[in-house]
């Protein structure tokens, strides 16, 4: 999310305070505050492309098994994962870490044949 930032009160044009406005509080929340905000995960997304695999093939996520992929993510997003395979169940979810979106999954069903490639690591959630 993109704000508009607006000078403060007292300031001229590049950014010199003006007399009489030392005083006066900056307006909205500090810049560490919106910083870490920003940073902050907000959980997980899916693709287009994981959205359409998840219908064609029936994989129905609950509650339950959305915390668990979420933590296997935040597992290996402390190890420094970039683009990993989540197992939760016997359902593969090929993760972007840094992006927090689910890539695509597959089944235990359609999974023989399969070879996940561009991944950097694994995690069993």
């Amino acid at each position: 999310m993109i704000e508009q930032v607006q000078r403060p009160e007292g300031t001229g044009a590049a950014g010199q305070v003006q007399p009489g406005a030392a005083n006066r509080p900056l307006l909205g929340p500090a810049f560490a505050d919106e910083l870490a905000r920003a940073q902050r995960p907000e959980g997980l997304r899916f693709s287009n492309h994981a959205l359409q695999r998840l219908e064609r093939r029936g994989i129905e996520l609950d509650a339950q098994t959305t915390a668990r992929l979420e933590g296997g993510v935040a597992k290996v997003a402390a190890k420094g994962g970039r683009d990993s395979l989540v197992l939760v169940d016997g359902t593969a979810f090929v993760v972007s870490v840094p992006n927090r979106t689910v890539v695509t999954a597959v089944d235990g069903s359609n999974m023989n044949d399969q070879v996940f490639t561009n991944i950097d690591s694994a995690v069993i959630a």
